[in-house]
């Protein structure tokens, strides 16, 4: 592995107490598997070490994760969930905040346990297949904001493209806000950093759908002026030109 932690961290954490058999199950699987792979890497690592450190089965291994990569990503699905109720009971409200709200469940997921968060962080970025992995969550979660962004704007010309646009540009922000904080360490407000992001694409995306349809076209009972001026005219003879169609004084 790339070596990005302490040494004696790493070590530390090895020769640190075995997983409680009070500890449930679940947990003692996941504390077992990142203590081997933070000393033997991701890949070197079997599920049957796994079990082994842990003092369980194969069959309990794989009745809470249906594969390795399962458990370097253990909170995820119930993230999802609540992210799927959450919007489901959310039928009020600008869409956009909305959704950067339901952006923020995953913040809290990842600030609720600094120290695991920012160790599956530095085992993502060394592992292609974690890689891999991570986006494929990354792109469930897009999936669930801009199905919900397409129902809200189901009444728009322009609905489902500004529901992809959006959905887009808010986990984009998002994962940038966070990982800002991951590569600091955890340390620090991780909801400020997402926040930071989140705020930037709410000003520049926020209102852009109205605008866009307002600007397409002008009222009708507006009118239209075309100027044609050789080059060499003067700025301020075409302003006086213009001025005196308007009726300008």
């Amino acid at each position: 592995m790339t070596d990005v932690r302490d040494e004696g961290k790493a070590t530390a954490a090895v020769s640190g107490p075995e997983p409680s058999d009070k500890a449930p199950m679940r947990e003692a699987l996941i504390e077992a598997a990142f203590q081997l792979f933070l000393v033997h890497g991701f890949e070197r690592t079997t599920v049957d070490d796994i079990v082994a450190r842990a003092g369980v089965g194969r069959r309990s291994f794989f009745r809470y994760f249906p594969s390795k990569e399962d458990v370097v990503f253990p909170e995820h699905e119930r993230c999802l969930a609540e992210m799927s109720a959450f919007l489901t009971t959310s039928t009020a409200g600008e869409p956009l905040d909305v959704v950067c709200d339901a952006a923020r469940l995953v913040t809290r997921m990842y600030a609720a346990n600094p120290e695991f968060s920012v160790q599956r962080y530095r085992l993502t970025r060394e592992v292609p297949s974690l890689r891999g992995y991570e986006l494929s969550v990354v792109h469930r979660y897009e999936r669930t904001l801009a199905h919900y962004l397409r129902q809200r704007y189901a009444g728009d010309h322009a609905g489902a493209l500004r529901a992809e646009v959006q959905a887009a540009a808010v986990v984009a922000a998002h994962n940038n806000g966070l990982r800002t904080w991951l590569r600091g360490g955890g340390q620090g407000d991780a909801a400020k950093a997402v926040d930071q992001s989140l705020t930037f694409v709410r000003q520049t995306w926020g209102n852009l759908g109205e605008s866009a349809e307002s600007s397409t076209a002008p009222a009708p009972e507006d009118d239209v002026i075309v100027m044609v001026a050789p080059r060499s005219v003067p700025m301020w003879r075409v302003v006086q030109k213009i001025e005196k169609t308007l009726g300008g004084d």
